[in-house]
């Protein structure tokens, strides 16, 4: 099947010649396009797509929000797989794209999302781990009742969805979200019937280094999302949040990491006062 690629773009010059290469040198897979949007800014990422000789159309800080400028450019794809990723994942094998989309392909599910690395040994590593084992599955409606609002984690820093599919769905509504979009387009999946795949195969190394008052701005875009979707604070939103708290403690203090140790009040405090201030 026909895959394309969308990727936005924002201050991504020491990301994107490696980020492009590497997917480009996808095996086993026909890759059909890749397709950058690129919210303007003032380094040198427009001159490296130029050098590059790549699609891409750039928008306006005031006009990117991460569901419509992803679905104005899925809007304007005719491959049979649309693949978003984010310009600071780190693609390591030549498989994740085969193994991202091969059961989309076969007709076992329709959309997938790959396995997330984190590369330091911080509180990030032991939120990967949570949310990202090593095993695959596929979720579906009928695990609503045991997995909660885990059935509808989806990532789009590494995802793959059935483009007919997405279409049939409407997208993302046309809705402007500053975060959560993955999440609610997977809820738009799950609830009318189809399958989501997290493929532990595919693998991606993905890491930030967030301080605390970035940490608490995204979790107020969290809260915005869940006080704009209410009906997704049914599937257990605080209990989720508490689980991955005691979770991260329990592997600082197996661990014995002292640094982890040291952020955790803090960033559990700016996770939980960003989403509930919105919220």
């Amino acid at each position: 099947m026909k895959i394309d690629v969308i990727c936005p773009l924002y201050n991504a010059e020491k990301y994107l010649m490696n980020l492009h290469e590497t997917i480009l040198m996808q095996e086993n897979i026909e890759l059909h396009s890749v397709n950058y949007i690129l919210t303007r800014c003032k380094d040198r990422t427009e001159d490296i797509l130029k050098e590059l000789e790549v699609k891409y159309v750039v928008i306006e800080p005031s006009e990117f929000s991460h569901s419509s400028s992803r679905e104005m450019i899925a809007k304007n794809c005719n491959g049979d797989i649309i693949v978003f990723i984010s310009q600071d994942i780190k693609i390591m094998r030549k498989d994740w794209l085969f193994y991202l989309t091969k059961d989309i392909a076969e007709g076992k599910c329709e959309a997938a999302y790959s396995r997330q690395l984190a590369e330091k040994n911080n509180i990030e590593k032991y939120t990967r781990e949570k949310n990202y084992g090593e095993k695959s599955l596929i979720k579906t409606k009928d695990d609503i009742k045991d997995l909660g609002l885990s059935t509808f984690f989806f990532s789009d820093a590494s995802s793959a969805i059935n483009r007919k599919v997405f279409e049939e769905l409407n997208y993302y509504d046309g809705k402007r979200f500053a975060s959560n979009e993955d999440q609610y387009i997977a809820y738009k999946l799950i609830m009318n019937g189809y399958k989501i795949k997290y493929c532990a195969e595919s693998e991606v190394y993905h890491s930030h280094d967030f301080s605390f008052k970035t940490l608490y701005k995204r979790y107020q875009d969290t809260g915005d999302f869940y006080r704009a979707e209410p009906y997704m604070n049914n599937y257990g939103t605080n209990s989720a949040g508490a689980g991955m708290a005691k979770y991260i403690l329990k592997k600082i203090i197996e661990d014995k990491n002292v640094g982890a140790a040291l952020e955790y009040i803090p960033n559990m405090a700016a996770r939980f006062l960003g989403m509930k201030i919105k919220k």
